[in-house]
């Protein structure tokens, strides 16, 4: 079973992607409430997840930052970012992340997002 971190500031958010990752066979092994609290997380973990979806605006550490101190701590890492906020599209993928949702999108293209990056399409 893939594992996955999510990084969102909406709890509400948090939850949805949480049932929606679970009821297709994703494990979320955390829940982080801003780009801090994402790396702290993913410092501790024993086994690094499979995936981690980053918000871009959050509180404290946004999530470009988040996804630099990621690659810098495991440069192996798969990041996804999901943002209203199309105009970071570019950068974020110059900055290593390996697929953007632009929100508002469907639980489908959440799916099919994770498993294109996790190559299990």
């Amino acid at each position: 079973m893939k594992t996955v971190l999510i990084a969102e500031d909406d709890r509400d958010l948090q939850k949805l992607y949480e049932l929606i990752l679970e009821m297709a066979g994703f494990h979320v092994i955390g829940l982080a409430n801003n780009g801090d609290e994402a790396i702290q997380m993913f410092k501790i973990f024993p086994k690094k997840p499979d995936l981690i979806i980053l918000d871009y605006r959050m509180p404290i550490k946004n999530g470009i930052e988040a996804l630099q101190e990621i690659l810098s701590i495991d440069i192996q890492s798969r990041v996804i970012f999901a943002s209203a906020d199309k105009t970071i599209k570019k950068k974020v993928y110059s900055q290593g992340a390996k697929g953007f949702l632009c929100k508002p999108f469907t639980h489908k293209k959440l799916i099919t997002t994770l498993k294109e990056c996790l190559n299990v399409v």
